[in-house]
């Protein structure tokens, strides 16, 4: 695991290494163990270590035999030992280790068609020196970021995060996409391609670049397994496939050279991962917890069940909202708005674990192999809706929005609302939108000002259009699939997969995430959708049916929490100040984005108690707080 950057000149001049140490050094907290640089004109390549496999002869960027090729990788190859054989059986001789060697000799034999032979997460590029090439590569998931700009001369600049261009190129614009912020406001991240500047992108999850004589191509290698039949009709023995492909994956993942352990939170997912590394080790696995003061968004009772049934090595921490310090520091490791809550507590559980493990994996991506948000359910229900005369959903909304909402987002009241108000919607995206989104279009107007307006321009309703054309795309698809879909190509890499890896490369922690293999995610695609969300109740009804022999039944039959926190409360007490000193400033208003007569309606509205708009709030802040510091380099 580490953090790369680099930068290749159209005009053939020669990169500077102070200026690559200085990109490198953004990103020290990526890899503390070592650093390295390769200078060859026009490219110049840099790396920093988190040393996970082959601690002695892993040090990057490195090179193929010949000295023709060169690499650097962040992230890890999961069947590079395979590869290693097949490879050798064809002839080819390494100097490591490492699975980053692995990557040259594919790329040698294949080109760019070597990632399709890689299984794990990964951003990397390679310089081939012969034909003066770039290529850069994304994993298909989207675990591992990859951000890049062009500039002056056909150069191109890239980096796991957006200061490292600013760093290779101080002369590259800064100008705020105010796109970007719409759809921020919209979703609480920033889709790929763009980021929040208008300069720099985001190579999207599956794809590749190539860079020749100053030009870019992108490319998708892979996507779902879409129209394809299903991978069997038999229901049992769909379970075993589940449970043989997902040991096989944790298997794979459970490989370091480094103390190893595993996020508990007490769901599903996660206690499946640990009972499956239980079975696969031979000491005690080390997991870690993490709750709350306030019970209503505590899971340490549900993760202590499953770590006293696997005997674990377990520890439990408590997140308590003073966090003048800490989000900042978040704002800046996120180096552009984002706003899913729950990267407080996943910033703190990584802090934690770090302080006894390297390595830990997670339970991320069940949900959306198996329709675990209740959003899959409302969705569903929502069409049952349609059948109802449109006045009587009219009155029952109206009737609804009188009550106070409180305790988002798991009050009942505040899970109708949303729910009803997407019911008066006829198209799949624009319910999904209404389920999932902070600001709905339609509050867009009095929130923005006219100038903000001006500057979208034609612009606006692009977070409509982005949501559109991914429904659009998985047509043929059943219901449910197609919403799992939708959410492997929105949710799931542009949020999930940037909160876990900043939160934990923050922490010097690798992540592992055994359900977002591919090869089990493919193989989880092509199961029905009614095998996953069983009728109007059944959450992962399958997932549960292929695992329920590991679980304590208390894991299996309780209802959805999530990774939520108690923004609502805490914006009524300890975080009030905090939010009025920043969003309510002289500084803020003067960015131009909002009027200021709708904010403080907003924040009267949720002190008051009559809305909870605890997530907007956050959305809001954390905009903020990335003015005031994400937009810093850092100081090394």
């Amino acid at each position: 695991m580490c953090g790369i950057c680099g930068v290749v000149y159209g005009d053939g001049r020669s990169p500077d290494k102070g200026v690559l140490k200085r990109a490198n050094d953004q990103i020290a907290h990526r890899g503390p163990d070592d650093e390295g640089y390769h200078l060859d004109a026009p490219a110049g390549l840099a790396m920093r270590r988190l040393a996970i496999i082959d601690l002695t002869t892993g040090h990057q960027p490195m090179s193929y035999a010949d000295g023709s090729l060169w690499v650097v990788l962040n992230g890890e190859i999961y069947n590079f030992k395979e590869l290693r054989a097949e490879l050798e059986a064809r002839g080819h001789r390494f100097k490591t280790q490492s699975d980053t060697e692995i990557i040259l000799a594919l790329y040698r034999e294949l080109g760019p068609r070597c990632v399709d032979k890689l299984r794990g997460m990964f951003a990397f590029a390679v310089w081939d020196k012969a034909e003066q090439t770039l290529f850069i590569a994304r994993d298909r998931i989207g675990k591992k970021p990859l951000v890049y700009a062009e500039s002056h001369g056909g150069a191109l600049l890239f980096g796991s995060e957006l200061r490292c261009l600013f760093a290779l190129e101080p002369t590259l614009s800064r100008e705020i996409d105010p796109v970007a912020v719409d759809m921020y406001l919209s979703l609480q991240y920033i889709p790929s391609p763009r980021t929040i500047y208008r300069a720099a992108k985001k190579l999207p999850p599956g794809h590749t670049l190539t860079w020749k004589k100053g030009k870019i191509s992108i490319a998708r290698y892979w996507d779902l397994p879409l129209g394809q039949p299903p991978i069997t009709t038999d229901f049992n023995e769909a379970k075993e496939l589940l449970r043989d492909t997902l040991s096989e994956s944790v298997r794979l993942r459970m490989i370091s050279d480094v103390p190893l352990g595993a996020f508990l939170s007490g769901g599903v997912d996660s206690s499946i991962i640990v009972a499956l590394m239980s079975r696969l080790s031979t000491k005690p696995v080390k997991t870690f917890s993490i709750g709350f003061d306030e019970e209503r968004f505590t899971e340490t009772h549900y993760a202590r069940m499953v770590a006293e049934k696997y005997k674990t090595d377990h520890a439990e921490f408590i997140v308590k909202p003073e966090m003048s310090d800490i989000l900042p520091k978040l704002a800046w490791h996120y180096g552009e708005p984002y706003a899913d809550a729950s990267a407080l507590p996943t910033y703190y559980v990584a802090r934690e674990t770090r302080k006894f493990v390297t390595v830990a994996l997670n339970g991320d991506g069940g949900d959306e192999n198996f329709a675990g948000y209740i959003r899959y359910f409302a969705m569903k229900a929502a069409r049952l809706c349609d059948a109802l005369p449109g006045p009587l959903l009219k009155v029952m909304r109206a009737a609804a929005e009188l009550l106070p909402e409180h305790d988002a987002p798991l009050g009942n009241i505040w899970r109708a609302k949303r729910f009803l108000r997407s019911t008066l919607l006829n198209d799949l995206p624009g319910r999904h939108l209404k389920m999932v989104g902070f600001f709905a279009e339609d509050d867009k107007p009095s929130l923005y000002s006219d100038d903000f307006k001006r500057r979208l321009g034609a612009s606006e309703g692009e977070t409509v259009r982005y949501m559109s054309e991914a429904f659009s795309s998985c047509r043929g698809e059943d219901f449910v699939n197609r919403m799992l879909y939708v959410d492997f190509k929105t949710y799931l890499p542009e949020c999930l997969m940037a909160k876990v890896d900043i939160a934990t490369m923050a922490c010097s922690l690798e992540g592992r995430s055994p359900l977002l293999d591919h090869i089990f995610v493919e193989t989880a695609f092509r199961m029905p959708g009614d095998w996953k969300l069983k009728g109007l109740r059944g959450h992962k009804h399958i997932m549960k049916e292929a695992f329920k022999d590991l679980l304590p039944q208390e894991i299996l039959t309780r209802s959805k929490m999530g990774f939520g926190i108690p923004l609502g409360v805490w914006f009524r007490g300890p975080l009030k100040g905090f939010w009025e000193d920043n969003v309510l400033s002289r500084e803020a208003l003067a960015r131009g984005y909002f009027r200021e007569e709708t904010l403080r309606a907003l924040w009267a509205e949720h002190q008051c108690g009559r809305r909870d708009h605890g997530y907007r709030l956050w959305g809001l802040l954390m905009l903020e707080l990335f003015h005031r510091h994400a937009d810093v380099p850092a100081v090394r």
